[in-house]
């Protein structure tokens, strides 16, 4: 419609008010992003706008690049036996589950296609009527009708008469040619040409007769929805959180990389670079402040440290809450041999990435409320310890629970509780022995070790192949459980606080780099003990190298389980989410710069008691059963001399002295062998049916057994 009045001229105006006034080139605004000065009286504030839009410097975040910004010829999916066997098994697994899904649903299908296919007959049918009647013209013919000019409206019917006609002998042809060419063609054509020809036009036809939003086959494999985060609404969270501002010069937040889609599918992630003078740990402590800005869920939000700037992080914003999907079973369900020197798995972080501790030299402490997955957590960790028959556990539960109980199938040592109870008639002499047998062996290997040469010991330091010389039997791998260690501190005798405390210093200071892991648990972390007590308490406490928390009742347990410079960083596992699909989520300081929220995997009640049973075998098979696991499972009231004897063969060795069977026996079964001598063995194996042979061991040839005679004599008597 047009208008009656006037453009307006700006110049003219621009005159008549005595203003100098220039038109400011928009395009050329936006295309040099520079800001106006305050004597450029162009510069208004809608003729600029106020936030830069982000810099694309910096390749996407999921895009992987080698040094030189060359990506890999071959990808990853391909490179290597291992990753093709993974990538076909992945494909066959989602072509599998394809098929199997639409196989169940075919009848379905069937029933769907039948009667669309009805419906799209009659619909078919009617588009050919319209099509004979040629419909499409009435508009035409009322609008001539109602212009008043007969000519055209004479015209548009005389045509319309003739394509009508057309149109009916195209009808009647494929009428006749449907009705005699089709019983020929089923009657004369192959079995599998009309089972095609059928299902074709079943298919067809269903086609045509379904709505457009009523698909027959349904989707087997589903993309997650997930929320758009642009860099609009990151900037808005981040001035949100005053980590910047947009109006000032130097607070600006900018952008090191372009949003994009993190690799694991989960969430998308961008680099954020602060503005000079804001740190990584402002972000931090800043967290659900940017979290509120993005209108997301705290537990959705992650800021990684980026090493290349401290006012560079990483943002990684999950589609959904990943604390509240649980990990899963743990991998140590198949129940095979594991190896210490390797990473134990422990569960997935925010991401879904695999977190695994390698626990050689270090010692752990696990804390958190009571019925958080404290304990689980210390046992995922004990039970992959378990499944090394080279590692020798000595178990310390100070609360006494069934948690730790089928431990004893393969624990050296096991102490439970303070008071006597039926699994343990006198705990704290025992916990006593315990350790001091502990601070033995840790000399003992730091003894051995200074006195082999540096090619089999480098540096001084225990090695795989040393802890597993069946030539050095001192030099296994130990590993200390300290389940709820705090109530050994607390014992009516003040002198026995002092002897555990001392003990257990010593073996923080020194035990990690003598083989000893230490793994400690426990729900009250400090204000344990006085004086030298709570001295040497908080000594062990504070040396541990790693540290995982999950939820704590207050930022002070928090603070003593992972340390105060933890909560500096912003780490407070007292903020942690409640509830029970966040059991067994917890923060994974100490081990690297980067503090991962993991959650553990799930080892239950009866998923322990399978490894420990299947670790007990691996025990028996390399022979280091020993201690209480050997003393209190395999002999009780009678006593197998052939089981006891086999128990004392190390990995390695086909044969020994029968003094030094005698010898064995009395150390590791005393209540059943302290008076035996070689002779009284040999007259019992003998007796057995094992033979007494020369055998040659540390140079010396002497009468004994061999462990093949052992063997055929356990697997005749099972057999008898």
């Amino acid at each position: 419609m047009a208008s009656n009045k006037e453009p307006f001229d700006f110049d003219r105006h621009a005159e008549e008010l005595g203003v100098n006034a220039d038109v400011l080139d928009l395009d050329a605004a936006r295309a040099n992003r520079t800001r106006p000065t305050p004597d450029d009286v162009s510069g208004t504030h809608f003729d600029v706008a106020l936030d830069d839009e982000p810099a694309p410097g910096g390749a996407a975040v999921a895009v992987p690049v080698v040094p030189g910004g060359r990506r890999d010829v071959i990808p990853s999916a391909l490179r290597g036996w291992a990753n093709i066997r993974s990538t076909v098994r992945h494909a066959a697994g989602l072509a599998g589950h394809i098929a199997a899904f639409h196989a169940v649903r075919t009848p379905w299908y069937l029933a769907q296609a039948g009667f669309w296919a009805s419906v799209g007959l009659f619909r078919l049918a009617g588009r050919q009527l319209k099509w004979w009647w040629l419909t499409e013209q009435h508009d035409l013919r009322q609008a001539a009708a109602a212009s008043n000019d007969p000519d055209a409206w004479l015209k548009l019917q005389k045509e319309g008469k003739r394509t009508r006609l057309w149109r009916f002998c195209v009808l009647a042809a494929e009428a006749m040619g449907i009705a005699i060419g089709g019983p020929l063609a089923y009657a004369l054509a192959p079995g599998w040409a009309v089972a095609l020809t059928v299902a074709g036009a079943v298919g067809y036809l269903a086609h045509v007769g379904r709505p457009a939003d009523r698909p027959i086959l349904s989707t087997a494999v589903v993309a997650g929805r997930f929320r758009r985060i642009n860099p609009d609404i990151v900037l808005r969270a981040y001035y949100a959180a005053g980590l910047g501002h947009p109006d000032r010069a130097g607070q600006k937040v900018d952008f090191g990389s372009t949003m994009a889609r993190d690799t694991s599918g989960t969430g998308s992630q961008v680099s954020i670079d602060l503005p000079y003078g804001k740190t990584f740990d402002d972000a931090l402590k800043a967290r659900s402040s940017i979290a509120s800005g993005l209108d997301v869920s705290i537990n959705q939000v992650f800021i990684t440290r980026d090493n290349t700037s401290n006012r560079r992080h990483t943002l990684f914003v999950a589609d959904r809450d990943p604390l509240a999907i649980p990990a899963g079973r743990s991998p140590l369900l198949d129940c095979k041999p594991r190896d210490i020197w390797t990473p134990a798995p422990f569960g997935l972080d925010e991401r879904g990435r695999k977190v695994d501790l390698f626990l050689m030299w270090i010692s752990v402490l696990i804390g958190a409320q009571p019925r958080k997955g404290k304990t689980f957590a210390a046992r995922l960790l004990a039970l992959y310890a378990a499944l090394d028959p080279w590692v020798k556990l000595v178990l310390v539960d100070g609360k006494n629970s069934p948690d730790w109980d089928k431990f004893q199938l393969v624990a050296h040592r096991a102490v439970f509780g303070t008071n006597p109870n039926t699994r343990d008639n006198d705990p704290i002499t025992h916990l006593l022995e315990a350790l001091r047998e502990v601070k033995k062996h840790i000399e003992t290997v730091n003894e051995v070790l200074s006195t082999l040469p540096p090619a089999m010991c480098p540096e001084g330091k225990l090695t795989r192949e040393l802890a597993r010389d069946p030539r050095y039997p001192d030099l296994r791998v130990w590993l200390l459980i300290m389940e709820e260690f705090q109530v050994y501190y607390e014992l009516d005798d003040q002198n026995v606080n002092k002897e555990i405390a001392s003990l257990l210093s010593f073996i923080m200071a020194v035990g990690p780099s003598a083989g000893v892991i230490i793994l400690s648990s426990s729900q009250k972390p400090s204000g344990v003990g006085a004086g030298d007590v709570q001295r040497l308490f908080n000594r062990y406490r504070d040396n541990h190298a790693a540290r995982f928390a999950l939820k704590c009742g207050n930022r002070i347990v928090s603070e003593a389980i992972l340390g105060g410079d933890a909560y500096a960083e912003g780490f407070d596992a007292s903020s942690l989410p409640t509830g029970k699909e966040y059991l067994g989520v917890g923060y994974l300081y100490g081990l690297t710069d980067d503090t991962p929220t993991v959650r553990t995997f799930l080892a239950d009640h009866s998923d322990a008691e399978k490894i420990l049973t299947a670790a007990r075998k691996h025990r028996e098979a390399v022979g280091t059963l020993s201690g209480h696991a050997a003393g209190e499972t395999v002999v009780r009231d009678v006593r197998d001399v052939l089981a006891d004897t086999r128990s004392v063969f190390a990995a390695g060795e086909a044969g020994l002295h029968w003094q030094t069977i005698a010898a064995r026996l009395a150390e590791t079964i005393p209540e059943h062998y302290a008076d035996t001598t070689a002779e009284s063995i040999s007259a019992q194996l003998r007796a057995l049916h094992v033979q007494s042979v020369d055998v040659k061991a540390g140079g010396t040839v002497l009468k004994g057994a061999r462990l093949a005679g052992i063997v055929t004599a356990i697997d005749a008597r099972d057999a008898a």
